[in-house]
């Protein structure tokens, strides 16, 4: 595709935007709400024939769980934003005087991963309508198919509600000079950028204000009180869900020497396997490129899939590969982001130094993002919040599925913001009100 081209899909695709968001800004909130409505329905119908799409394109994850992340998008994300007021007078502060109006912004871009294609879609087309945006998708060319069947159902259900065509909107030559056209377009409102450190960067970088994630590099803390089983449970879980392609999933297990032994046993005892020295080595050469990048050819895969690549034998259905590890650096691939069931496992003579290890596990990689501890020490979980350079301090519950607000009462999402620590503009998972302005008539009250 040529510069060009490039620019002439971009042109069309904003002129139609507009004209579409032009005309959806007059709508009322019970016209929003009822295509917002739709949306979630058809969305909810195709889980999973969504989920088969993106597995099959990408070959990242398994279908189960792509089917639970694109019902969370449309399921769990419209329960939470479905009686929220974005149209007109949405907040009367009677004893402030002061009446909030909700406004849109116009258009928003959305940076769409191949490692939650079909859910990222649903999820930012369901926020950007609520607040009657328009929305233009940049695809990850990997999952180019499945990000337009995704924008294709969305649209349709929204028109048949009664939406203007044109408010959700695709890329179809995907190129890095397309995404930095729609970024840096006059017309474009917002970027919600989701995906590698280096288009979040361009994201923040092309002038327009956005809105964009950090990678993961979540440490997970059994502190010695915690409830093994549980701590066990939940993080055999989260890090082999989709096969570990959510940011949010553990990286590293970290262990307090007192009930390392147990940690252990049970860890063995839900499949999971204990790499040797030498397997650890063969592994952590896969990992990373030579750039420091992650390798794709492990991302999203089963361990076992992982496993048979490298050419080390595990039992059958193994679920997740762990190193034991000393080490903590940017060399060091076991102490960094592995969207791929793979797991660094730290030992700790006490509370603080586990809290030390896990601080410099995310000042390593992961700032801002997530960390999780494992504790029925009510007072050690807030102390444990209280020292993480982290948005979200998650306890007792898995990763992948905490952070998104799956299995807490944190805004469900799929865009965690990373706060100034990791280089975002907002600590929150990001929702339906981060894309509407509010404007205030104020009283005179001195």
């Amino acid at each position: 595709m040529t510069n060009y081209q490039s620019f002439n899909e971009v042109e069309e695709l904003v002129a139609n935007a507009k004209t579409a968001q032009e005309k959806f800004a007059d709508y009322t909130q019970e016209q929003v709400d009822k295509i917002i409505e739709s949306i979630y329905q058809n969305t909810l119908k195709n889980a999973e024939k969504l989920a088969i799409s993106a597995n099959e394109e990408t070959g990242f994850g398994n279908v189960p769980d792509k089917i639970i992340k694109n019902t969370f998008a449309s399921e769990q994300v419209y329960n939470s934003i479905k009686d929220l007021p974005t149209v007109g007078i949405i907040n009367r502060r009677e004893q402030d005087k002061i009446i909030e109006i909700g406004i849109p912004l116009g258009i928003v871009a959305g940076l769409i991963p191949s490692t939650n294609p079909t859910s990222t879609v649903i999820f930012k087309a369901m926020i950007a309508l609520k607040t009657r945006n328009a929305i233009i998708f940049s695809p990850h060319p990997k999952a180019l198919k499945s990000i337009l069947m995704t924008a294709e159902i969305i649209d349709k259900a929204a028109i048949e509600a009664g939406a203007p065509a044109g408010l959700v909107q695709v890329i179809t030559q995907p190129t890095l000079i397309a995404t930095e056209d729609l970024m840096k377009h006059k017309n474009v409102a917002l970027i919600l950028a989701t995906g590698g450190k280096a288009m979040v960067t361009a994201a923040y970088s092309s002038g327009t204000p956005a809105i964009g994630v950090g990678p993961g590099n979540v440490p997970a803390f059994i502190e010695s009180s915690a409830n093994i089983e549980e701590a066990i449970e939940a993080i055999v879980s989260s890090k082999s869900f989709d096969n570990g392609v959510i940011c949010a999933s553990e990286q590293a297990i970290v262990v307090e020497e007192s009930i390392k032994a147990e940690v252990v046993a049970k860890l063995k005892e839900k499949q999971v396997y204990f790499m040797n020295l030498e397997e650890s080595e063969k592994v952590s050469k896969f990992i990373l490129r030579e750039t420091g990048a992650l390798n794709p050819e492990i991302a999203g895969k089963s361990a076992e899939a992982v496993a048979d690549l490298i050419g080390i034998s595990v039992p059958a259905g193994t679920k997740v590969l762990i190193s034991e590890q000393t080490e903590i650096s940017k060399n060091n691939p076991y102490s960094r982001e592995k969207l791929t069931p793979i797991l660094g496992l730290y030992t700790v003579s006490s509370f603080e130094t586990g809290v030390a290890t896990c601080k410099a596990l995310l000042e390593n990689e992961g700032m801002g993002h997530t960390a999780v501890i494992h504790t029925t020490n009510e007072l050690k979980a807030e102390q444990y919040g209280l020292e993480m350079q982290a948005s979200r301090i998650l306890v007792n519950t898995l990763g992948a599925l905490g952070a998104i607000g799956a299995t807490t009462n944190l805004a469900p999402s799929m865009t965690l913001g990373c706060g100034a620590m990791g280089g975002s503009s907002t600590t929150d998972n990001v929702t339906a009100h981060h894309l509407l302005n509010v404007k205030r008539i104020a009283y005179g009250v001195e």
